[in-house]
């Protein structure tokens, strides 16, 4: 029992940490070799932890033949383990160079190997036995095999740890982990091989995959949700101005839409601005001068409304969702802002119209009906300002 107590532990710590990547497809990619070796490496090792824990049942209840047959069992996942690792080694470290080609043919070999050796167990038990007080007897091919195995882990290590030395940063750390796994492997194989009845290689097993999965997997994985990351703040942001973009804007709207409908949301302020004869300019000047007018203008609107996003929605169109000091100090940010305008106008200046509506809990039942009366009163500014130009 205490022999298969370990195996059930590791079934369920195997299964917890690695069911994602076990369970799931991989996406066709440059990496998609690397996680399918991986991938059948996780499960080559659930099936020997399967196969270990029945081992230890059997074994306990001596039903020879049944313990004989799993015994088979157990030496072939064991190899099978190996093998898959080898070949996960040689697909991570992407080398179709004359190691990776020797470490992976004398994977097979040891492979076949082991099933000759298995295969005349069954004439004359040259690799397990059983006594007449039906105990296990490990025979001497047993040991032959199992050394193999060791040099072999051992090799694959020490290579991947030397092409390590050829990195940096966390490529170096990753290439490194995988290279303690096997370090990890072949110390647990070793104590196996001088303590037959206890679950050694399942807890190498165990190690092994916590450190790939730890330094390895779940780092990669962290390492493409940044990217991600930064791939979708690219597409939030207007090129132009480098403030948030419409695309940023509807999704803002919708999420604000949420908050109102389940009450979250008690204070909420808008600005709408528009920049006044932009078209003059692009039509006089240039669109490069056009350009230039637009980032100006959203230079002035970023520095008046510090605690809060800005986004270009148009043109020649901003809003701004006041956040903070930014809501509270509204009034006054914008009267200042009003009459920085009315000074510009006729200097050649910026001038800009601006509306702002706050959100009233009583009234409103969205976004868009605060929107629609900061963007009203944007309209009517840009008419006042026109006829005083």
């Amino acid at each position: 029992m205490f022999y298969s107590s370990f195996g059930l532990l590791a079934i369920v710590i195997h299964a917890i940490i690695n069911v994602e990547v076990m369970f799931q497809k991989p996406k066709a990619n440059a990496n998609t070799l690397v996680r399918r070796s991986y991938k059948a490496f996780l499960w080559s090792v659930m099936l020997y932890y399967v196969v270990d824990v029945l081992w230890g049942f059997l074994y306990e209840a001596k039903i020879i033949p049944l313990v004989y047959t799993d015994t088979l069992l157990y030496f072939l996942s064991l190899v099978i383990t190996l093998l898959l690792w080898i070949r996960y080694i040689c697909a991570f470290l992407n080398r179709s160079t004359i190691p990776s080609k020797i470490l992976i043919g004398t994977g097979w070999f040891i492979f076949l190997t082991q099933i000759i050796l298995l295969t005349l167990n069954f004439f004359k038990p040259i690799f397990f036995g059983f006594d007449e007080a039906k105990e296990y007897v490990p025979g001497f091919a047993r040991y032959i095999t199992l050394t193999m195995q060791v040099v072999l882990f051992a090799v694959t290590a020490i290579y991947t740890l030397i092409i390590a030395g050829r990195f940096e940063g966390k490529q170096r750390l990753r290439y490194r982990a995988i290279g303690i796994s096997g370090i990890i492997m072949t110390i647990f194989i070793l104590l196996q091989t001088s303590f037959p009845l206890l679950p050694f290689y399942a807890i190498g097993c165990l190690l092994a995959t916590c450190v790939i999965h730890t330094f390895v997997v779940a780092d990669e994985r962290l390492e493409r949700s940044r990217e991600l990351g930064s791939v979708k703040q690219l597409a939030y942001k207007d090129a132009l101005t480098h403030v948030k973009n419409k695309t940023a804007f509807l999704e803002m709207k919708e999420d604000l839409n949420v908050q109102i409908q389940n009450g979250e949301i008690e204070e909420l302020g808008i600005v709408v601005l528009d920049i006044n004869d932009l078209k003059v300019i692009n039509d006089t000047r240039g669109h490069e001068a056009g350009d230039h007018y637009i980032q100006e203008a959203c230079s002035i609107i970023c520095k008046k409304f510090t605690h809060s996003p800005v986004y270009r929605i148009g043109g020649d169109e901003f809003v701004v969702i006041l956040r903070g000091t930014d809501y509270a100090d509204r009034e006054k940010l914008f009267e200042t802002l009003d009459l920085q305008m009315e000074k510009n106008l006729g200097t050649g200046h910026i001038v800009m119209a601006a509306g702002m509506s706050e959100f009233q809990k009583r009234r409103d039942y969205g976004f868009d009906s605060v929107f629609k009366r900061a963007d009203h009163k944007m309209y009517e500014r840009k008419k006042e300002l026109k006829k005083a130009n």
